[in-house]
Formats: structure tokens, sequence, C-alpha cells
């Protein structure tokens, strides 16, 4: 559905190293550097077909915006847990603490984090601890 998310950021090389740390748990890394002080895109995979996520230097970034987010998916909940600690280790904000949130799902894992610039970023697991259990009817 959604080709790539951008999100506007006052201080580029602060945001690249908080983003460089973040991501890589989730298996995203920088791909693309538009000049020195433009902005960045990051992705799973090289070229700009890849691009999942952007920064963009901005002089004017106004946060939170009330009820948004982004959230990106991670592959198990370890990568969740490393990627609260590489937000809090790199300038983020903890936002809530790695953990099940069986009030959105059963096995959702997730974990939030107010980055430098105060955007609301998560990252979430929703695979299960162990199979799901189907009885015969």
């Amino acid at each position: 559905m959604l080709d790539h998310v951008s999100l506007g950021v006052t201080d580029i090389k602060r945001s690249r190293r908080f983003y460089d740390a973040v991501l890589i748990p989730l298996g995203l890394v920088r791909i693309v550097d538009f000049g020195e002080d433009r902005g960045s895109d990051y992705g799973a995979a090289p070229g700009s077909t890849g691009v999942e996520f952007t920064i963009t230097r901005e002089a004017d970034v106004r946060t939170p915006v009330p009820g948004a987010h982004i959230c990106f998916r991670a592959p198990d909940r370890a990568a969740v847990d490393a990627f609260h600690a590489a937000a809090l280790a790199h300038g983020g904000r903890n936002d809530g603490l790695p953990g099940l949130r069986a009030k959105y799902l059963a096995d959702y894992y997730a974990a939030f984090v107010l980055d430098p610039d105060g955007h609301r970023i998560e990252a979430v697991c929703h695979a299960p601890t162990s199979p799901a259990i189907v009885a015969n009817g």
C-alpha cells in the first residue's frame, strides 16, 4: 500500500546516527544520502526501489503530532528489545518499554520511543511464542 514514509528532522547528522542504530536490528540500513545535509533513505534493499523510510532536514519540525506514529515491523522480539535499547543509547526517549500489548492483539510485542525531534516511533513483532492450537470441530 505505501511506498515509503518520510519524517522531517532538524539535525540530519544526529538523526542519521539515531536511525542508523535503531533500524539495523529491524533489518533496515541507510542506502542513500542526499548530499551532506539534505536527507537519507533507509531500506532493506539497495537502490531507489528499496526505499522504505526517509528523513529530510527541515528548518521547522513540529512534534509531537497527536495520534501519529510510525511503526516498523521487527523479525522477532529480540529485535524489538534491541531497537528500544539502541534508541535510548542514541538520543531517543522511552515512550513505552518493550513488552506484550495484549489490548491490541494477543502476540503484539512492541516498544515505543521518541526520536531526537520528538517523533513517536514503534517497533512491533507479531510472531507468537508458540504455534496456535485449533480445536477439531
